[in-house]
């Protein structure tokens, strides 16, 4: 099957699709970090390093008509939370998203955002648009949160996400179902590589990490550095034993002394391949950019073990076969 991947980011998404069956025609992504990560992965890739709102269809027939238009768009504000007009840009992008879908009448939307965009009142009038301009084209809409930690994952990450159909693959549609086996800690599955220079308290701090991690975040391009999230999160992750003020670029040596209750400032950081260990990013793919960029791609990410459930289910659905059962 063939998709249109807007906003792919690094990839995660459509990595996920890939998995799924469905090959992108084009990927969309205006940041040239992401897009250097999406051609040095997938040479077969077409790759359009613009800004979505300057995208026209007709100017790309080869999108018409694909199976499935997949975004994972930068996370929307409600207006009540909005302070600057540059904020208002991620709203922007998911309208966008929606006018795409009317010239290029996919037979499947799949479109990923904050938890939120899927029963707050305060999302409601995005609601109304999205649902008003979809359903006006024939589609049938399932909203629904996940989250990545019922897909295996060591993260509580929730995700908002929008399912649009034609009513006969619609009533096929089946959303993923969670894991039976329980999530695994963030210690679980960092230890590892925590011990992989030969740091001696590996195992305890894996013993402290006992429980998931929060989601990781990628902050805004246009302000801040990398750091693991706000004041809250930070917080979080210093009980983990995990100084969540920046990103490391290793992980602790044999010589590393570590005091769990001691000073933040002290305790380790995670480093980029701990970050992509914890959104399901296999350690093959090759993250282009610095500490930083490195960081934000895979924050802003769709994790792809998560893009992979829901893309078998989307195909599923979109098969003349069947889809799967609920």
């Amino acid at each position: 099957m063939t998709s249109l991947e807007i906003c792919a980011g690094a990839g995660g998404l459509a990595m996920g699709l890939e998995a799924a069956g469905f090959d992108p025609v084009a990927l969309i992504e205006n940041n040239r970090h992401a897009c250097a990560t999406l051609k040095a992965n997938r040479l077969g890739w077409r790759v359009l390093e613009m800004d979505l709102l300057g995208f026209v269809a007709q100017e790309h027939p080869y999108t018409y008509d694909v199976d499935l238009l997949s975004a994972g768009l930068p996370r929307v504000k409600s207006l009540a939370a909005v302070r600057r007009a540059e904020d208002l840009h991620e709203r922007k992008l998911l309208e966008a998203a929606v006018w795409l879908t009317t010239e290029v009448r996919p037979r499947a939307v799949l479109i990923e955002n904050v938890p939120a965009l899927v029963n707050d009142g305060a999302f409601a009038e995005l609601r109304e648009f999205v649902g008003a301009e979809l359903e006006h084209l024939g589609y049938v809409l399932h909203w629904r949160m996940l989250n990545a930690c019922d897909f295996g994952l060591a993260q509580d990450r929730k995700m908002g996400l929008l399912v649009a159909m034609e009513a006969e693959s619609a009533a096929r549609f089946r959303w993923p179902e969670p894991s039976r086996a329980p999530a695994p800690t963030a210690g679980a599955v960092l230890w590892k590589s925590m011990a992989a220079r030969g740091w001696r308290d590996a195992v305890t701090w894996a013993a402290r990490a006992d429980r998931l991690a929060p989601a990781i975040v990628g902050g805004s391009e246009r302000r801040g550095g990398a750091d693991l999230g706000p004041t809250g999160t930070k917080n979080a992750w210093a009980r983990m034993g995990i100084n969540g003020g920046g990103i490391g670029d290793e992980v602790p040596d044999a010589d590393y002394r570590w005091d769990p209750d001691g000073a933040v400032k002290d305790l380790p950081k995670l480093t980029v391949e701990q970050v992509a260990i914890l959104q399901g990013f296999p350690p093959q793919w090759m993250l282009q950019g610095g500490k930083t960029a490195r960081y934000r791609q895979l924050g802003h990410a769709t994790p792809p073990p998560v893009a992979q459930a829901l893309g078998e289910r989307v195909a599923a659905a979109l098969s003349p076969l069947g889809g799967a059962s609920s």
